[in-house]
């Protein structure tokens, strides 16, 4: 009946691993509790669980993103932790142990920390942006988001019942095979990406269609905020760089639970083809992670500049470059694998090229702040500290090269080139975006103090931590080390250790920032004498937006249509006539799809499989409901409306009067 579920799936191999579980589940338990004790289900049900409404589901996509960060660098301080302390020795972590923790780290830290973060970031914004009331499809929206969430359970259910792959975040057969892997580790690992993938997916789709259809009036392509244009490309490198990973997954679950040999050589596959697949993904993945994060800087630089964004058009161009050159350089990711001179070549020469619309992006930001009037905010200081983006780039350039790339492929040096792309260039730059936009989204800001704080804290961190691994490296040091035997490598991963636990502070800073906000926190519904003011349609409504964003829709005339709007007089100008406005109903639709995927992945993990034909008939008889319901929207009376409006537009005249003042 519970298939191979069995009391043996409990975390009792290693004290460390049942501690974590214990963690978890105690961590549950007690916002459970919370949530009781403040009698707070109804509200989160109504208001944000059955939400169809884009600001809050990209607020939730931030919050998981958020909390899987914590997760996964709980991994990253073991595996430092682990290497600072295993000179002769196995150190305090079981080698099978350390393959679990370095494969959920970069699973998490992909897949259901940088995703959802990218994601709910342009949730929230681009609509605000293209001056849309929601994005085209929001019933699709929250379906994205619970099968995203859907994806993360399964993943840190694997911490609690069961293990998690030895396989690494790539996956590569033979060692994921089934005869190599025969728990169910691997199969997590499976399911939880397939889950989001189609999230994910579902997700580009709808941007998409959001930023063609649904722009406002007058608004060209080239009108777009330069936000809006990265998270353009985004999508269009989800729909394509997806449905490969999903593909190879699947023929893997095909190998493991089938029989079939896609990747199985003794059985007549073929491992490379899963070494292709899984990098025509995962090389535009990279992109996917770090175009959005450009939008970031290209709104915050000139904001706290006090200027024009430099290079408009350029920046749009080198973007779309970017875009395309992603899906020509993913055999570089193995050089090593015995492919001729002439095909290492040609992806060298494209890997070194791509690097070259990218540098164009350094040099406008940077002349967007050439004889500025800068303001060293947060986010500007976030944005700044994505300089150390340019050293990962100088090394991605380096590691181009074939010869080179074959000694280093399989050392430390690609770990601390890889870091070195990922977290200054795109988590720098979502950290600048939760900063910058948080205000829009609640009505304060974030403290400031604590901000620095966190920003001194992990940039600090991040180069103790990484930079030494650029000379072990140098040294010879293999990736996915659990323990060693040369004594000159151990003073470099202590300073490491160290490293790590800066980046802890930092990470401790900002939740000491999240909660010394919220405790004195004034609210604010407008940020226009404040340096905090953008230049776009999302600063023309309240903060927070109300569930219509826009009582009349804005026509845009220009580029940095709100800078225009206030040259002209227009930006906070009351019509003469309010319209109602409908907008969808909450449903429970994303909800119950997400909650029977995690069903339906969890029974097929486990081998249980009533259990999986019940989550699969679930998934489908609520798709059938859904589709086959009466559904009607939501009228908004246009009294409702010019009360809201006209109180926001009392308050920001008192404000912008005390700003004069």
């Amino acid at each position: 009946m519970f298939g191979e579920l069995s009391l043996d799936a409990l975390p009792l191999y290693s004290p460390i691993a049942a501690a974590g579980a214990g963690f978890i589940v105690l961590g549950g338990l007690v916002v459970v509790a919370l949530i009781t004790w403040l009698r707070a289900w109804r509200y989160l049900w109504s208001e944000w669980l059955t939400s169809v409404d884009h600001k809050r589901i990209g607020i939730m996509y931030v919050t998981l993103a958020l909390v899987m960060l914590l997760r996964g660098f709980v991994d990253a301080l073991m595996m430092r932790v682990q290497q600072a302390t295993a000179l002769n020795t196995q150190g305090y972590l079981a080698p099978d142990h350390f393959e679990q923790i370095f494969s959920s780290h970069g699973t998490i830290m992909i897949f259901f920390m940088a995703m959802p973060f990218l994601i709910g970031l342009m949730n929230f914004v681009v609509p605000l942006q293209i001056g849309a009331r929601d994005v085209a499809f929001p019933l699709l929206n929250a379906i994205g988001l619970w099968l995203t969430a859907a994806g993360a359970a399964l993943v840190m259910v694997s911490v609690v019942i069961g293990t998690f792959s030895t396989g690494g975040c790539s996956g590569y057969p033979p060692y994921t095979e089934l005869g190599y892997s025969p728990g169910v580790g691997v199969d997590y690992w499976i399911m939880a990406l397939a889950i989001s993938g189609i999230g994910s997916t579902v997700s580009g789709i709808n941007f998409i269609v959001t930023i063609y259809k649904l722009r406002a009036p007058g608004m060209k392509l080239m009108d777009m905020p330069l936000f809006c244009w990265t998270s353009l490309c985004t999508s269009l490198l989800i729909i394509f760089a997806l449905p490969p990973l999903t593909v190879a997954v699947t023929m893997l679950a095909l190998d493991r639970y089938l029989g079939m040999h896609f990747f199985t050589a003794d059985g007549g596959g073929n491992l490379m083809n899963y070494a292709n697949l899984f990098w025509l993904f995962g090389h535009p993945e990279v992109y996917i992670l770090v175009l959005p994060a450009f939008g970031v800087f290209s709104e915050v630089i000139p904001t706290f500049s006090r200027k024009r964004l430099f290079g408009y058009t350029v920046l749009v161009y080198a973007t779309m470059s970017i875009a395309v050159l992603s899906f020509m350089v993913w055999l570089h990711h193995f050089f090593t694998m015995g492919a001729s001179a002439d095909v290492n070549a040609f992806f060298g020469v494209t890997t070194m090229l791509i690097a070259v619309p990218t540098g164009v992006k350094v040099y406008d930001w940077m002349l967007a702040m050439f004889r500025g009037r800068l303001t060293f905010a947060t986010p500007m200081l976030w944005s700044i500290a994505f300089i150390t983006f340019v050293i990962g780039g100088m090394t991605g350039v380096i590691l181009a090269i074939p010869p080179v790339d074959f000694v280093f492929h399989n050392t430390l040096f690609l770990i601390a080139h890889f870091h070195n792309m990922l977290i200054p260039g795109s988590l720098f730059g979502f950290f600048a975006g939760y900063t910058f936009w948080f205000p829009k989204a609640f009505g304060f800001p974030l403290d400031e103090k604590w901000g620095r704080r966190a920003v001194a804290f992990w940039v600090s961190g991040f180069y103790l931590a990484f930079m030494p691994l650029y000379v072990l490296g140098f040294l010879g040091m293999p990736r996915r080390t659990a323990y060693y035997d040369d004594p000159a490598w151990q003073a470099y991963l202590i300073v490491a250790a160290c490293g790590a636990l800066f980046i802890l502070c930092g990470l401790a800073s900002q939740v000491i920032q999240l909660v010394v906000s919220i405790r004195h926190r004034h609210r604010t519904t407008d940020f226009a004498g404040d340096p905090w003011d953008g230049r776009s349609l999302e600063w023309t409504t309240s903060s927070p937006p109300p569930e219509y964003n826009f009582a009349v829709q804005p026509v845009v005339h220009s580029r940095d249509a709100f800078t225009a709007m206030k040259a002209e007089g227009t930006a906070y100008r009351p019509p003469g006539v309010y319209e109602p406005i409908e907008m969808p109903r909450n449903s429970i639709t994303g909800l119950a799809i997400g909650a029977a995927s995690f069903v339906f992945g969890f029974a097929v993990v486990w081998h249980i499989w009533w259990l999986a034909l019940l989550g699969l008939v679930a998934i489908i008889g609520t798709i059938i409901a859904r589709s086959f319901a009466t559904t009607t929207n939501k009228l908004i009376s246009s009294a409702e409306i010019e009360a809201r409006e006209r109180l926001w537009l009392v308050t920001v005249a008192e404000e912008r009067e005390v700003v004069l003042q």
